[in-house]
């Protein structure tokens, strides 16, 4: 995607310095800044500090952090050491054991030697494998969106509501929630996309940032509006992203999806997840019972960030002194809320049933 007509993808690699970069999300929407990440230091500290957020997007981080490892010390200790200290940095999105795990197993029956080159190739596999799933995600996605415009009177936009930040920035490129739109809106469909704000980050900031650079008309609301607009016919889909989903179809996603899951239910309203292969969780059915929900600090909770009538970006304190915030970062929706999961390979039923035979290569 382009940041002021230039493109961009939310990571890649400077061959020259022989580093990679990311985009420091932290800053979002207010500034655009380039970050080098170059000790395994400060892999963990992009991934812990949400510099890199997004399941897709961490779990191609944590690859690139792999080949640094490599590239240190491409001895099996270190290699294991590396997978545990890049593992522990977030509990919930699935695609960061994924990609240490494909990483580890690769480069396993390799020599030392060969070790550093193969697991650099393979990080860069790993991004652009990314890219061309969320590429497909929105082609698919895009049926649903054309159905929907072709019921409607010539000129009048499709409807749509999204969660959080399943954007481009979320993923190396193209995002999976915002795919189809971006496929739909550059088809010439008219869209309008009712943003959350996603409380406590405000990544709905992020989504408004991406949308507003592609020229596609939003509304920002507050996390709390979404039912009522579906309770006054102003949403014709809603479509999330989702950090973990379950081979029964529970989606673990950002707090607060499962309450838009509900009013949809509740409302008729068709709920979709945008869903990379990479972020389904075989191991896991229930999901409720059985995915690690990650607890993140008070400070993102009674503190907010923002720039000011001056142009200086800071944090606001919001509450009392002495106030303590809870800040459990993702909620399970359970199958039977979610209308199907939008996938590289096309639209499956949010069941077991369906999701292996969608992916009978994976399900094992």
């Amino acid at each position: 995607m382009k940041v002021n007509g230039t493109p961009y993808r939310s990571l890649w690699w400077d061959g020259d310095k022989g580093e990679l970069q990311i985009i420091d999300q932290r800053w979002l929407p207010h500034d655009f800044r380039v970050q080098s990440v170059t000790t395994i230091q400060d892999f963990v500290d992009a991934i812990v500090q949400m510099r890199v957020r997004g399941a897709p997007l961490i779990g191609a981080t944590a690859a690139y952090g792999m080949a640094l490892a490599m590239k240190l010390d491409p001895s099996n200790a270190h290699m294991d050491t590396a997978w545990d200290v890049l593992h522990a940095t977030r509990p919930t999105a699935i695609n960061l054991r994924w990609a240490l795990n494909r990483c580890r197993a690769a480069l396993a029956p390799l020599s030392e030697v060969d070790r550093a080159a193969a697991a650099l190739s393979l990080a860069h596999v790993i991004a652009d494998e990314d890219v061309e799933i969320n590429r497909n995600i929105g082609l698919n996605g895009l049926k649903l969106i054309k159905d929907i415009a072709a019921k409607k009177p010539a000129g009048e936009p499709v409807r749509i509501l999204t969660h959080c930040n399943a954007g481009w920035i979320a993923t190396v490129d193209w995002g999976t929630a915002t795919s189809p739109m971006y496929h739909a809106h550059d088809a010439g469909i008219p869209l309008h996309i009712w943003v959350d704000e996603t409380r406590p980050r405000n990544q709905g900031a992020l989504t408004s940032w991406e949308l507003g650079s592609h020229g596609i008309p939003h509304t920002y609301i507050t996390d709390n509006a979404g039912g009522h607009l579906m309770q006054h016919g102003q949403v014709d889909l809603v479509i999330t992203g989702t950090d973990r989903t379950t081979r029964a179809g529970d989606v673990c996603n950002k707090i607060g999806t499962y309450l838009k899951a509900l009013a949809a239910h509740d409302n008729g309203v068709p709920f979709y997840v945008a869903l990379p292969s990479p972020t389904i969780d075989w191991t896991v059915s229930d999901g409720v019972a059985d995915i690690p929900i990650e607890d993140r600090g008070s400070r993102e909770i009674t503190h907010i960030m923002g720039r000011s009538d001056t142009g200086e970006i800071s944090d606001v304190q919001v509450t009392p002194d002495g106030t303590t915030g809870g800040n459990p970062a993702f909620d399970v929706t359970p199958a039977r809320l979610v209308s199907g999961l939008i996938t590289e390979r096309g639209i499956a039923p949010a069941s077991e049933d369906g999701l292996t035979s969608m992916f009978p290569d994976l399900a094992g």
